[in-house]
C-alpha cells in the first residue's frame, strides 16, 4: 500500500475503523482519522486526525485536503441523526437539504448521497473490505463447528430473510430458529437485535447446552458495498451465544471479519458455527 494516496478515514463507532487504521499502519499507508463526535472510539486518537460533528462537512473537507488525503473510507456505525438538531457549517448547510431528501428514500440513498459529496470534491472512495484484504468470510465453516442439517436450513432461511429485508432497505440481519423467524434487524443494529432475541421465551429459541437457530447477515442488494458491507466480530458471536443461537452465517466474500482469529476462538469455545454460504 506504500505509494497509495493518504487515506481519510471517516470513523463511526465499533472496531472496524480501528482495524482499518491498523491495517494502514501495517502496510505503510498514511491515514488521517475524521473522528465523528459521539461515535468514534477514543482509541482513534492514536492517529493524526480531528473531531468533527456530523454536519461539519466543510471542516472535514478542509482538514482532509490540508492533510494531503486523496481517498476516503467510511467505516463504523453511525445512528441516523435528528437532522433538526444538527449544526452545519457553511458547506454542510449547502448539501444538507440534499442529504435530508436522500434520507427519506432510505439508508442506501442516504449513503450514496454522502459518498457523492466526497466524490464531487475529487476524492476517491475505498471500501473497508478492500483495505482489510483477506479478512473476508470464506465459504464453509470458519472454525471447528459444522452446522447440521437442521441448522443449515435455519441459516439459509435467515440469509434469505435478510436479503428480502435488504431489498426494502430495512436491514442486513435476521434470526431464524426451527424455521421460525424470531427477529429482523432494522435501525437498532445487530447487537440490539440479538439482545432482543435473548429476551424471548426459551421455548422459541435455544439456550446454553441446547443451542438452536442462526443469525444470518447479508448485504442489501441495492447498497454500495464500499460503505455498508456486513460485519461481524467476536462480540457478535458472544451475543449470538447469549441469545441461545447455534451459529452465525453470512454470504461468502460479502462479510467483513473483525479479528478472524478471535472469532474462531470465541466460536469454538462457545460451541457455535460460523458459516460462509457460497453464492
Amino acid at each position: 500500500m506504500i505509494g497509495a494516496p493518504r487515506l481519510a478515514l471517516i470513523a463511526g463507532s465499533g472496531d472496524l475503523p480501528i482495524r482499518v487504521a491498523q491495517r494502514c499502519d501495517a502496510e505503510g499507508r498514511d491515514v488521517f482519522v475524521v473522528r465523528l463526535k459521539g461515535f468514534a472510539d477514543p482509541q482513534l486518537h492514536r492517529w493524526p486526525g480531528g473531531d468533527f460533528g456530523m454536519a461539519e462537512i466543510g471542516g472535514v473537507l478542509k482538514a482532509i485536503r490540508a492533510a494531503g488525503c486523496g481517498a476516503v473510507c467510511l467505516a463504523g456505525y453511525v445512528n441516523r441523526p435528528d437532522f433538526r438538531t444538527l449544526k452545519p457549517d457553511l458547506k454542510g448547510a449547502s448539501v444538507l437539504p440534499g442529504i435530508i431528501a436522500a434520507a427519506t428514500r432510505g439508508d442506501d440513498a442516504l449513503l450514496r448521497k454522502i459518498l457523492s459529496v466526497f466524490e464531487d470534491e475529487g476524492f476517491g472512495v475505498e471500501g473497508a473490505d478492500e483495505l482489510l484484504g483477506g479478512q473476508m468470510l470464506a465459504a464453509g465453516a470458519l472454525g471447528r463447528i459444522q452446522p447440521d442439517e437442521e441448522q443449515r436450513a435455519d441459516l439459509k432461511k435467515a440469509l434469505h430473510v435478510a436479503e428480502k429485508s435488504g431489498e426494502l432497505d430495512v436491514g442486513q440481519g435476521a434470526v431464524v430458529c426451527h424455521g421460525l423467524v424470531l427477529a429482523v434487524e432494522a435501525q437498532e443494529g445487530t447487537d440490539a437485535m440479538l439482545a432482543r432475541v435473548a429476551g424471548l421465551p426459551v421455548d422459541l429459541r435455544g439456550r446454553a447446552g441446547a443451542l438452536r437457530g442462526a443469525l444470518g447477515k447479508a448485504p442489501k442488494p441495492i447498497q454500495d458495498l464500499r460503505v455498508d458491507m456486513p460485519v461481524i466480530g467476536p462480540r457478535t458471536i458472544e451475543l449470538a451465544a447469549a441469545a441461545g443461537l447455534a451459529g452465525v452465517a453470512g454470504k461468502a466474500g460479502r462479510m467483513i471479519l473483525i479479528d478472524p482469529a478471535a472469532i474462531v476462538e470465541t466460536a469454538d469455545r462457545l460451541g457455535l458455527f460460523v458459516w460462509g454460504e457460497a453464492e
